[in-house]
């Protein structure tokens, strides 16, 4: 079955189904993009703190105490669940997009990859592997910069006409 470039041959109902998806999405996901930036400044130290606490740093002006083991599992395997959802969900509309086949398999798949290596190395920094942070960070901007550029382009690909 050939799905490459189906999405403008959609009906004008799916494409707004689409489209308001795609929208309410970006809203939720972009929301808790805004969370993490408030909670961790969006650097290493941010990060660590945030699961590990910041006990020791007198000159803290927010006490931060290390999450749970259970607080811990929950919010990773929360995360891994419903990223894998979305980011699935995603997929399946970019798959009908007439992008480059190559860029389309990237943005299909590496959000996979940061989901375990962003909510892992959070499980493995807290078990403590402190330098996870970097990869934290780093595959948390991955994920970010994915979720982007297949919204970007699904909704560019969702003005282009039927064909006559």
């Amino acid at each position: 079955m050939q799905i490459h470039g189906i999405i403008h041959l959609f009906p004008k109902e799916i494409k707004l189904l689409i489209l308001a998806f795609i929208c309410t999405l970006s809203i939720g996901f972009f929301g808790g993009i805004s969370f993490v930036k408030d909670t961790t400044n969006s650097n290493p130290k941010g990060i660590e703190e945030r699961y590990l606490g910041n006990e020791n740093d007198e000159e803290a002006s927010t006490m931060k105490f290390k999450k749970s083991k259970g607080e811990i599992k929950t919010m990773v395997h929360n995360h891994i669940l419903s990223l894998s959802v979305i980011f699935f969900l995603l997929a399946a509309i970019l798959s009908t997009t007439g992008i480059n086949k190559k860029v389309k398999l990237f943005l299909m798949i590496e959000p996979f990859v940061s989901i375990v290596l962003t909510f892992g190395g959070i499980y493995l920094m807290w078990t403590g592997i402190t330098w996870m942070k970097y990869i934290i960070m780093a595959s948390g901007l991955f994920m970010t910069m994915s979720f982007g550029l297949s919204v970007l382009i699904i909704l560019s690909q969702l003005r282009i006409k039927k064909e006559a």
